[in-house]
């Protein structure tokens, strides 16, 4: 069995059908094992037989479509490839705190084989550089302001809605729990 985690887009704890517990129901009914929620944002951690990643991300998201009436994304990393992309270390020397975010934007599985890093800057945003192993944007955003970076809208307009960004605290939190339940 190979641990994953579904970084779910668009997740509202405020909606009844979007809860933790009815987003671990789905992934049970799927027969998934180990299944657990990280915060109450998206990030489910599940253990299955192993295979690719666009065929969960499609499995899992049409069963969210179907029993929650959740349309948005779902993009699948399994333990491995998130445990190498903690221990490579990108934001070496940078600290995530209440003005200064690191965030890592996730893309779906083989959704875009060409990326390429904004030609326009960002006085907001800091790009640290494109992770192609784990498939993310990984970026500094300066909080200090209530604007937007522009960099997310850039984001946003590049690849649509085969992304989601989690904070670095999250990636963490997430690996750490696939490690727990093992």
């Amino acid at each position: 069995m190979t641990m994953y985690a579904a970084l779910l887009r668009g997740i509202m704890p405020s909606n009844p059908n979007m809860s933790n517990e009815k987003l671990r129901g789905v992934f049970t009914g799927l027969g998934f094992g180990s299944v657990a929620s990280v915060l109450a944002s998206g990030n489910i951690v599940f253990a299955a037989e192993s295979t690719s990643s666009a065929e969960l991300e499609d499995r899992i998201q049409e069963a969210l479509n179907a029993e929650l009436g959740i349309p948005g994304g779902t993009i699948i990393r399994d333990h491995a490839e998130l445990r190498a992309l903690l221990d490579r270390d990108p934001f070496a020397g940078y600290t995530h705190g209440r003005e200064t975010y690191l965030t890592a934007t996730f893309f779906k599985d083989a959704a875009h084989p060409r990326v390429e890093l904004p030609t326009e800057s960002d006085p907001l945003t800091k790009v640290v550089g494109y992770d192609a192993e784990a498939r993310a944007f990984l970026s500094i955003s300066d909080n200090s302001t209530p604007r937007t970076p522009n960099f997310m809208a850039w984001l946003d307009r590049n690849y649509g809605k085969d992304i989601t960004t989690r904070t670095w605290l999250t990636v963490q939190r997430i690996v750490k729990k696939m490690e727990s339940v093992k």
